[in-house]
């Protein structure tokens, strides 16, 4: 069927005003598509802003209230945990990741004594914890697969055992989907879903996330095991895999530069679909905010709209309560 053409079709009609644009616009964001994430730090007394990362903060558990009340009050449903431990607390095989009183095991009881109703998800993954920095188990300079999934499925047990509502596995290792299922399912946690990290890609973007985290690899890089930037199809494959292995949810990261991945992941499979906006896109826009070069807002709006256009039924993005404040006036 041809469309009729110009003059009697005038598609900015339907622009004239932002009533009109409002009524017929096909993507909406809201803040109950975002998660939030939260850097978790030893000690006491902690409330440390990341440098790289502008209005972002490294909490201790004692501090959690004091955000945890600030993302309740703007509607955000969920949080994402990564624990920043000291050198002195990291070993080769990142033990401190599966301990009972580790500090996400303790941010994790603390945030749902405090918000029982926010939907509380952690990263599960060794790199954090381990003294070289690495996600898996290293021997003679490789990182070992399939000696790395047990550790990664007590760390998740210890993670639903505090009372996490949701596991995330971030290190890429294959068939760690399944070890982690078999699991929680052996221990008790068969409600408790997974969400896969299932294409995540070795980014030139994660730089602010190493300073944050303080997990940068002491050698090598991670390549071997995160995804080459330049493969889309086999992006698919990992996505099948993990969902095949018992994933709930998967995940594309990083967000912005892979939006083509997020529209073909979402085109291909049902399962709902997570993007992660990360903390190179984060601080990039804050950068070029700071030099008033930008309009921020303006810029973070069209980026989540846009990778919620793409495919994404939700987005971890630290720009989440700027952007519920923003919704809310």
């Amino acid at each position: 069927m041809s469309m009729p053409l110009f003059p009697t079709t005038r598609l900015r009609r339907l622009r004239a005003s932002a009533t009109l644009r409002d009524l017929v616009r096909e993507t909406e964001l809201n803040v109950r598509d975002l998660i939030y994430p939260l850097f978790i730090a030893e000690g006491m007394n902690v409330q440390q802003e990341i440098g790289a990362m502008p209005g972002q903060f490294r909490w201790s558990v004692d501090r959690l209230p004091r955000i945890v009340e600030k993302i309740v009050a703007a509607k955000i449903p969920a949080v994402l945990l990564f624990g920043v431990l000291e050198p002195a607390s990291k070993d080769e095989l990142g033990s401190a990741s599966w301990h009972d009183n580790g500090v996400v095991q303790q941010a994790i009881r603390t945030i749902k004594r405090l918000a029982p109703e926010l939907v509380v998800i952690t990263d599960v993954c060794l790199c954090e914890y381990t003294s070289h920095g690495h996600c898996g188990v290293v021997r003679d300079g490789r990182v070992l697969n399939d000696a790395t999934l047990e550790l990664l499925a007590r760390q998740a047990v210890s993670h639903a055992r505090a009372g996490a509502d949701i596991v995330a596995p971030s290190d890429m290792m294959d068939g760690r989907v399944a070890a982690i299922r078999t699991a929680l399912d052996r221990e008790g946690f068969t409600d408790t879903p997974i969400l896969a990290y299932a294409a995540k890609f070795a980014s030139g973007f994660y730089g602010p996330f190493r300073e944050a985290a303080a997990s940068a690899p002491q050698f090598g890089d991670r390549r071997g095991y995160q995804m080459d930037p330049a493969n889309a199809r086999e992006a698919l494959r990992e996505i099948e895999l993990d969902i095949a292995e018992g994933a709930d949810l998967v995940m594309v990261k990083p967000a912005l530069a892979y939006l083509d991945v997020i529209a073909r992941a979402r085109a291909r499979f049902d399962v709902p679909l997570v993007a992660y906006n990360v903390s190179g896109e984060y601080s990039m826009v804050k950068a070029a905010a700071a030099n008033g070069w930008i309009d921020e807002q303006r810029i973070v709006m069209e980026i989540l709209t846009a990778i919620k256009r793409a495919g994404a039924d939700v987005i971890i993005t630290y720009h989440a309560l700027d952007v519920a404040k923003a919704m809310s006036q």
